[in-house]
């Protein structure tokens, strides 16, 4: 497992955690034995957002006698009062909805409280009047939350909650049909989408990746909206290079998918290499790096995704990407200029001149 550093607390975070809009599906015994796998493998982060009831009371066992190794993602406004999933905005209801789910996870604190599903401008506005970020707001004090997060599809509703100095982490839907604009949530186009992924590194909010697969749309040709399938690992590998992304949240209903998922690790790049994606949409992403590092391995040496990384967040105000990139073994001012980068590079990315205009930008 690897493991990536919140911002805004330090908590060590594993890159791959565990989504639980299907578990319940599988029965108690199955999700209670899958949570323990994801514990032995060193998953540490755990959505608790599900479709049923019945997954609470399994992580609750599962996690017994050694909570202090997990963080729980919990959700103010998902509701279980029925058995199934509901959404709710009326304070009485979410408060207890959060006593039921603390109960059954057998706890008496929250990692990670997040204001549930907030795609439009109105449902935020509604959370303020109905007092639940009051009350989220004193339960921080209390410290019975210790981060304040959100989940969104939409950029303009999780831009304004930044706007608001909310977020510790930002649960957002990343996959290459969304940020093209594809499928029921692909809202706002690629670049209002990868601004809000730049804004959140450089404000120091964590991204939890949830619908890496677009609900499993872009695993198969037949329901692709580009016609052709991306694997699993070439959709984590792309959610986890974007800016601000912590963890990924894979969706598992028994052990047999989390293995799958877990062979990430263990899988050669060519298997993660999204840059496939260049054929899917010819000419939209002409000209823009992605961080894939298909152009690798760089005659000089040099990481050549990570400097375009840094560069573009250094540019989007991120304040500690210009010593990050200082750090580097190798800089922008050691490119050779031999177009060895130029000539893989499937997003038609001039990388030999925009390592001269990284070099002039950060004077070094």
């Amino acid at each position: 497992m690897q493991y990536r550093t919140l911002p805004h607390g330090g908590e060590q975070i594993s890159v791959i955690g565990l989504g639980n809009s299907s578990m319940g599906a599988s029965g108690e015994a199955e999700t209670e034995r899958t949570v323990e796998l994801a514990l032995e493998s060193g998953i540490n982060y755990f959505d608790m957002a599900a479709a049923d009831a019945t997954p609470f009371a399994a992580f609750g066992r599962a996690v017994a006698g050694r909570r202090d190794r997990v963080y729980f993602q919990i959700h103010f406004g998902a509701d279980y009062s029925s058995g199934q999933y509901g959404w709710t905005l009326e304070l009485d209801e979410i408060k207890r909805s959060i006593e039921w789910q603390l109960r059954n996870l057998g706890t008496d604190y929250i990692d990670f409280g997040f204001i549930h599903c907030i795609d439009e401008l109105g449902d935020l506005e509604a959370v303020a009047a109905h007092g639940t970020l009051r009350y989220m707001a004193s339960l921080k004090e209390q410290g019975v939350i210790r981060h304040i997060g959100m989940s969104s599809h939409t950029p303009a509703a999780a831009s304004r909650a930044l706007d608001m100095g909310l977020l510790d982490m930002l649960m957002f839907s990343i996959n290459p049909a969304y940020d093209h604009r594809r499928g029921e949530y692909g809202i706002g186009d690629r670049d209002e989408r990868s601004a809000l992924y730049r804004r959140c590194a450089a404000e120091g909010v964590g991204i939890s990746v949830m619908k890496p697969f677009s609900a499993g749309q872009l695993l198969d040709a037949r329901t692709s909206p580009f016609r052709r399938a991306l694997s699993e690992y070439q959709c984590l590998q792309y959610a986890l290079d974007k800016p601000g992304v912590i963890t990924v949240l894979p969706g598992a209903r028994d052990r047999a998918d989390l293995r799958r998922v877990l062979g990430f690790f263990d899988a050669p790049a060519a298997e993660r290499d999204y840059s496939i994606l260049a054929d899917f949409e010819p000419g939209e992403t002409d000209g823009v790096c992605v961080y894939c590092n298909h152009c690798q391995p760089c005659p000089a040496g040099l990481d050549v995704g990570l400097i375009n990384k840094y560069y573009d967040l250094s540019r989007a105000g991120d304040a500690l990407a210009r010593n990050h990139y200082m750090n580097l073994a190798r800089r922008a001012s050691d490119c050779v200029s031999c177009g060895h980068c130029d000539s893989r590079c499937p997003f038609h990315v001039r990388q030999s001149a925009r390592m001269a205009e990284i070099n002039a930008y950060f004077g070094a």
